[in-house]
């Protein structure tokens, strides 16, 4: 170990040009060091493990003693060690490499993978990891510093973000096709509320949004609702008949285009609202997660399903036309 602790980078750089030209003057020029240091840094090699390093016979060239080639070997490998140091480190200030953890909420999971899926071929070397729950679970992981960004819908008050606009998030109420109420251009707030609403747990930002729609258009009237703690399960409840749901669009898009459920029509839907892509305000970003917001950024809308949906010729007559 004290053998360790007496080497230098310039040592060693010194021994490799030397072996490498075959003359001190050579590797003094290449190094851009006298003669003379040159040969103080072989020499304190020398000292070092207690035996020449280099030989040469006469006038010749220099060359590597057994010891020295193993030392040379070492340092070879520790250089190329060095220079992926460096290639690392460059990476990582220009935000081409590092880790990024990305929080989504639940609603966002279904297009969520996507984002991941892009930005790992656009950047290889960034490791993405991807942390999804309700809103509240989110946010808490926000103002502990878990997450790096967060894909969500509106806002907190805390932590402090700064929050960019990423795209339209319309939310709709969904109904199984063959549902009474399907289909029926004059829908009122009691035909809604006369129905069992199939809502998301408490903490959820959907919930949120449908509990105050509801509130609004009956006016503080009592409805029946049920609990449900996941959209999948809200889609697959509604699809059996147990109810019908206020839920994200981007949650329901292909039972949707495939027919499997239906959008029914009242005033004040879709309720619009907005994804939003966070970093908390009081802290750096590191460069990795610079580049991975510029990169969502610059996607925004191009990672949601299409909003208007594209309506097909071969929508059966009498069918919602929002389902296409």
């Amino acid at each position: 170990m004290r053998r360790l602790a007496s080497l230098t980078l310039k040592q060693l750089r010194a021994l490799e040009a030397v072996e490498r030209t075959g003359s001190i003057s050579r590797a003094s020029e290449e190094l851009g060091l006298t003669a003379p240091a040159v040969h103080s840094q072989l020499r304190a090699l020398d000292q070092t493990f207690g035996c020449v390093l280099l030989s040469r016979e006469g006038a010749g060239k220099f060359h590597a003693t057994p010891e020295g080639a193993a030392l040379l070997q070492a340092w070879a490998t520790a250089e190329a060690g060095f220079r992926r140091a460096l290639q690392r480190i460059d990476a990582l200030q220009k935000g081409m490499a590092g880790s990024v953890v990305l929080g989504v909420v639940s609603t966002g999971k279904y297009f969520a993978p996507g984002i991941v899926a892009r930005l790992r071929k656009a950047c290889p070397e960034i490791e993405i990891v991807l942390e999804v729950g309700n809103r509240d679970t989110i946010i808490a992981a926000l103002q502990d510093g878990v997450l790096d960004l967060a894909i969500m819908g509106r806002p907190p008050r805390e932590p402090a973000v700064e929050a960019l606009s990423i795209g339209d998030h319309p939310h709709v109420l969904i109904a199984p096709p063959d549902h009474p109420l399907a289909g029926n251009g004059d829908l009122t707030a009691d035909d809604v509320l006369g129905e069992t609403i199939l809502m998301r747990e408490p903490g959820s930002g959907t919930r949120i949004l449908a509990t105050r729609f509801l509130d609004r258009i009956g006016e503080g009237k009592p409805y029946a609702r049920a609990e449900m703690n996941s959209n999948e399960t809200i889609k697959q409840a509604v699809i059996a008949g147990l109810g019908i749901a206020l839920i994200s669009y981007h949650t329901v898009a292909e039972e949707l285009r495939s027919g499997r459920l239906v959008t029914l029509d009242l005033p004040g839907l879709p309720i619009m609202r907005h994804w939003f892509l966070l970093n908390r305000a009081d802290r750096p970003a590191t460069g990795a997660t610079r580049t991975v917001r510029d990169f969502i950024a610059a996607e925004r809308a191009g990672f949601l399903p299409n909003w208007p949906p594209v309506r097909t010729a071969a929508a059966a007559p009498g069918r919602d036309a929002r389902t296409e």
